[in-house]
């Protein structure tokens, strides 16, 4: 699964409420949801981010609160996947469980540089620097899940 987007840089303890206020938390639907992701740290955040751009972040993305609702603003926003350098365990499985990939990695990005994420081979790349990093590679069952586009289709895939 290779994944390539334009970098969107947050700090460490960006929580749930940060991500999706508690405000709109009165709907279930995907788009309403989106409209205001990431409102509590960058007002204009939705507005901007396009498909296939790529949050990354410090420590403890995804603190907070165990909503389901967060990773799925994230994802429906166009966001391809979320680097950080530690995730709080609920958010990390929530995003995997709706196949939005979370990758744990300490890289050196810059705001708007354009990333290559090889999640199969454990690499990322810099493009813009040209500087790469290893990760740790995904398990072939996390691979797909997120190649199935979440748990709920990985079973409904896999159980026919």
């Amino acid at each position: 699964m290779i994944l390539k987007g334009k970098v969107w840089r947050f700090g460490s303890n960006i929580d749930t409420d940060v991500i999706i206020p508690g405000r709109y938390l009165r709907t279930f639907n995907p788009d309403d949801l989106s409209a205001h992701v990431m409102e509590g740290e960058r007002p204009d955040f939705a507005s901007k981010v396009q498909k296939e751009d790529i949050i990354v972040g410090d420590l403890n993305f995804g603190c907070g609160s165990s909503r389901e609702q967060a990773p799925i603003a994230i994802k429906n926003a166009g966001v391809d996947a979320i680097i950080a350098k530690s995730f709080a365990r609920i958010f990390y499985r929530n995003a995997i469980n709706i196949g939005l990939p979370v990758i744990t990695a300490d890289i050196e990005v810059d705001e708007g540089d354009v990333v290559r994420i090889d999640l199969k081979n454990g690499n990322i790349h810099n493009l813009t620097t040209n500087k790469s990093f290893k990760i740790k590679k995904f398990k072939d069952f996390l691979l797909n899940i997120l190649l199935d586009g979440g748990l709920v289709d990985h079973y409904i895939n896999n159980s026919k």
